[in-house]
């Protein structure tokens, strides 16, 4: 294992890494999608009982968003 990559342990094991001592810092991120479908496919979503899943895939991108320290702890 390489020495700089400190998620992991000697044996290569994953692990938890204190940054209690580390000053707060602002970042920001940014993400973009394409979608692609047919025309037909396109009608239908707009014509589907449940909602719009394309307004719904994007509430649910919005949710993973504010999850990601929960989803991704290391």
């Amino acid at each position: 294992m390489r020495k700089n990559l400190t998620h992991y342990d000697s044996a290569g094991r994953i692990r938890m890494v204190d940054v209690s001592a580390k000053p707060a810092t602002v970042r920001q991120a940014s993400a973009s999608a394409l979608v692609k479908m047919s025309p037909r496919a396109l009608r239908a979503a707009k014509r589907n009982s449940k909602g719009n899943p394309l307004e719904i895939a994007r509430i649910a991108g919005i949710s993973a968003a504010k999850q990601t320290a929960e989803l991704i702890p290391l």
